[in-house]
């Protein structure tokens, strides 16, 4: 009797250690994928606040928490099974997947700056206008979340490139933790944005003067905080589309332009003490201007067809 709980005590404890080793491995496989697709988070973290903005104040916070259910719903019911079932049967279309997903981040970029350049304004401004708010806020969530299930299917693929080599059920340990931490980390920051103005206001209301001058530089920040964000939202698609078609290239045997960021990175990186900022400054810069020479050409050639017509 005593010997078989022994026994039994040494497999609980044997299925412990595999349980926790499973665990490190899926921490561990989660790091290395969220660290690749940090540049996409931030593009998501940059665009969603526009989505909450011109609503009254106590509807801007369920409006993120509509669209926080919604990325959540877009990753765990089609995103993470789809990129699972990839992995499984069809590895080789994770690359082109990921093409795809790196040319249309060029492109919005490109769209961008092109409309900034030629101060376009757009087309369904004057529809918003004469929708009424549960309308519009209806419009809004469905849009911000279309929006979040391209970026979120970008930090999906990109987070399963680096996780290929493991095992399945690591994999989905990883996307699962890698899906939902980028989910609380950014919609509780875009949460804290969109409310830095009702928290500067209610801060200059306070007795103490230091609290008052806080909160009116909070207020006077929101624009240019909005503002900065659409800016690193734009460079964000370029960097990590550009980044996508630089490893793409090097898969598929076209070395000519990865060639040139390798050697650019080499050189840089043997400056004493800054060499591995330098050469991860010079790269992402190279893979930047890759991005928006292609979405340039994009969204240029779209808009003279639309010109045309």
């Amino acid at each position: 009797m005593a010997s078989g709980l022994v026994a039994l005590l040494d497999d609980v404890a044997a299925i412990a250690k595999v349980a926790a080793t499973s665990l490190d491995d899926v921490t561990a496989a989660a790091g290395k994928a969220g660290t690749k697709a940090v540049g996409a988070v931030v593009d998501d973290a940059a665009v969603t606040p526009s989505y909450a903005m011109g609503f009254t104040p106590d509807r801007e916070l369920p409006i993120v928490w509509k669209i926080a259910v919604g990325s959540l719903r877009n990753k765990f019911l089609f995103l993470v099974p789809g990129a699972l079932a990839l992995s499984a049967f069809a590895p080789w279309a994770v690359t082109p997947i990921l093409v795809l997903g790196g040319t249309y981040l060029c492109f919005e970029a490109g769209e961008k700056i092109l409309e900034a350049i030629l101060h376009e304004d757009h087309a369904d401004e004057a529809g918003e206008l004469a929708l009424g708010s549960a309308e519009l806020e209806r419009q809004k969530v469905s849009g911000a979340i279309r929006t979040d299930l391209i970026l979120s299917a970008e930090i999906v693929a990109i987070s399963l490139s680096s996780v290929t080599d493991r095992p399945l059920l690591v994999q989905a340990g990883a996307l699962a933790l890698v899906g939902l931490l980028m989910t609380v980390g950014v919609y509780g920051a875009v949460a804290l944005i969109v409310k830095m103005d009702d928290i500067g206001l209610h801060m200059a209301r306070r007795p103490a003067a230091a609290a008052r001058r806080v909160g009116r530089a909070l207020v006077k920040a929101m624009p240019m905080v909005l503002s900065a964000l659409s800016g690193i939202g734009t460079v964000a698609m370029l960097w990590v589309g550009g980044g996508i078609l630089l490893h793409a290239l090097e898969h598929y045997h076209a070395p000519v332009i990865p060639d040139l960021a390798h050697a650019m990175a080499t050189a840089l990186g043997d400056v004493a003490h800054v060499g591995g900022l330098l050469a991860w400054t010079a790269t992402a810069l190279y893979a930047s201007a890759l991005g928006l020479v292609l979405g340039g050409v994009l969204a240029g050639g779209l808009h003279l067809a639309r010109h045309r017509r």
